[in-house]
């Protein structure tokens, strides 16, 4: 939760940033897996994302546009270690109510997202940071209790 948090606050995850190099990312994170996009394409074709486990960085003129954290209710959360150590034993299942309590206690201002807002599914916007949560109802076999649940959070910048 103090993850989620800090990148609702700040815009980072980390050490990682929306603007950084791509190369500088790998540094710290190690090779990322290039969507199949890329390996047919090329390195130098924009908006697709190199993968870490759950983490995605979308990827425009070499540098990151942006970051996304994708959870799925009922597993466990797969993200690198210099992003959140021992990763492998936080559960992936975060509640709307439960990431709205934190990101109240943490005076972290936000709204809905009516962009995203529609039929089940829900979505808030952090300010100033800009980053967007988007809520989906459980899934049926995730044996979650009631309510929507986190799939992503992601900031994006032009």
């Amino acid at each position: 939760m103090n993850l989620l948090v800090a990148f609702s606050r700040t815009g980072c995850v980390g050490p990682l940033h929306c603007g950084m190099p791509l190369a500088e990312a790998e540094g710290i994170l190690g090779q990322g897996r290039p969507h199949p996009a890329i390996r047919m394409m090329g390195s130098d074709i924009d908006g697709y994302p190199y993968s870490w486990g759950d983490l995605d960085l979308v990827v425009t003129r070499r540098s990151v546009s942006g970051i996304w954290i994708r959870l799925q209710a009922g597993s466990v959360a797969e993200l690198p270690a210099i992003v959140l150590p021992d990763s492998n034993s936080h559960s992936a299942t975060v509640r709307r109510d439960e990431l709205i309590a934190a990101l109240d206690a943490a005076e972290c201002e936000h709204a809905i997202e009516p962009n995203l807002t529609f039929g089940r599914q829900s979505s808030i916007r952090t300010r100033p940071a800009d980053v967007c949560a988007v809520f989906f109802p459980r899934d049926k076999e995730s044996h979650v209790p009631g309510g929507l649940c986190l799939g992503v959070i992601h900031k994006h910048v032009a």
